[in-house]
């Protein structure tokens, strides 16, 4: 990641914490040690809402991890973050009094510190790859929520970001870590579904522009910082709520800062998609808008092997083969083969692919825990079950199925050099224009 405004870690400490600052880059060498396995791993958590809240519960409770900083632009959600984390541990220490969490407002501040091994990311998508590219710089190893990226140029940079600096990075597309996804997956790999003839996807519609009106500001938000490195605008509580909140917010519906349902959800229903059908390093290479404009569903991509996912409404993953079709969602598993219905029980997923899938199946990569197998592979050095690239690669396909609504054009695509094709898409589609100066750069 490059910036026109050059940082060293000397005059770091002297910057203003305004939306203007540029990135800091911080060499790998500089603090790049492996955790020994039996030491507790080092938290820092970035972005306080209500997922990295749910998160950060998760880790606490560890015996294997230690909170030790939190970051958010908003007084209130990193001062509430702050006290769960020292509250749980004075409680564990029957102290009562533990203060070891610290605050920061600036996530650069937070990568700076030497002793802090690994970062949880749970910003608004268009902070992600500037955040992620940092901390790899950094040296840490990174835990970040889906989408992992908010454009195609965004992903790869992230990509080549942990690669150079060797990081561990877990996409927080954990429907990888549920049983009844990954026996859906296998089912479809092994060929029980016979020949795939379509997959339906059913997530929301694709992002829109953002026209929320201005509201007094929120005492306490830093909200150039919110902000960036988005387009300036005025402050909105639908945007970033006030204060302490327990709902996901709607800056997700707009496309400066996230990419609708379309990217929100399709990061886990497109992502089970690409990897039951083994798409994991590659992706589709022609993408059909729907056939009207202004609907939330209706456009379409196909691979070269000739199998077309439809984008549909509602929620879940539906594989369709020619000799049956499974329907898989969170504590849903419906399978039917030769138009009789073999298992409806989420519970019973294991027993079916038992039954169904010979000793020499193809077996995936099993997980029954993403923050454990994340934390595990941190231990390992061993990619964990969603690594960067698959996040890459599902962002990429969920993006795609976004510029279809917002050109209404068919796009032709080549997953290996990710490039458009057959004159159609346009270069500039591959990413967005930042707010000086923060920039990545692939």
């Amino acid at each position: 990641m490059k910036t026109s405004l050059p940082l060293t870690r000397r005059n770091f400490l002297k910057s203003t914490i305004l939306a203007g600052t540029a990135p800091l880059l911080l060499p790998h060498r500089m603090w790049a040690a492996e955790t020994s396995a039996n030491e507790k791993l080092a938290l820092g958590f970035i972005g306080m809402g209500k997922q990295n809240g749910s998160l950060m519960h998760g880790f606490i409770r560890r015996s294997d991890t230690r909170v030790l900083a939190v970051c958010d632009v908003d007084t209130n959600r990193r001062e509430n973050a702050k006290k769960t984390v020292e509250t749980y541990y004075g409680d564990q220490m029957k102290s009562g009094a533990y203060k070891g969490c610290a605050t920061y407002n600036d996530f650069q501040e937070l990568l700076a510190r030497k002793d802090i091994d690994a970062v949880v990311i749970a910003s608004p998508d268009h902070w992600h790859a500037i955040i992620a590219i940092a901390a790899a710089d950094a040296g840490k190893d990174i835990y970040c929520e889906k989408p992992m990226a908010h454009s195609i140029h965004e992903g790869r940079a992230m990509v080549k970001a942990v690669r150079r600096n060797k990081r561990i990075f877990q996409v927080g597309s954990m429907q990888r870590s549920s049983s009844e996804f990954r026996v859906a997956c296998e089912l479809v790999r092994n060929g029980v579904l016979g020949k795939i003839q379509r997959v339906e996807v059913a997530v929301g519609g694709p992002g829109a522009p953002c026209d929320l009106p201005e509201e007094a500001a929120e005492p306490g938000l830093d909200w150039g910082r919110w902000l960036a490195p988005a387009p300036l605008r005025p402050y909105n509580s639908v945007l970033s709520p006030r204060g302490v909140h327990d709902h996901f917010p709607a800056w997700r519906n707009y496309r400066e800062y996230g990419g609708g349902m379309v990217t929100d959800w399709g990061a886990h229903h497109f992502d089970i998609a690409q990897w039951g059908l083994g798409f994991d390093d590659s992706g589709p290479i022609e993408f059909t808008p729907a056939e009207k404009s202004g609907v939330q569903s209706g456009a379409r991509f196909r691979y070269a092997n000739g199998i077309e996912v439809l984008h549909v409404g509602g929620n879940g993953v539906t594989f369709l083969g020619d000799k049956g079709k499974l329907y898989v969602n969170r504590g849903k598993f419906e399978l039917s083969l030769d138009g009789q219905a073999k298992r409806d029980d989420p519970r019973a997923c294991e027993q079916v692919a038992k039954e169904l899938l010979p000793p020499n199946a193809i077996r995936l990569y099993k997980s029954s825990n993403h923050l454990s197998d994340w934390v595990n592979s941190v231990r390992t050095r061993k990619p964990p079950i969603c690594d960067v690239e698959v996040g890459a690669r599902t962002a990429t396909v969920c993006n795609l199925v976004n510029l279809t609504y917002y050109h209404r054009q068919v796009i032709k695509w080549d997953p290996k050099t990710e490039s458009f094709t057959g004159d159609t898409g346009n270069p500039k589609w591959l990413d967005y224009e930042y707010r000086a100066p923060w920039k990545v750069e692939v």
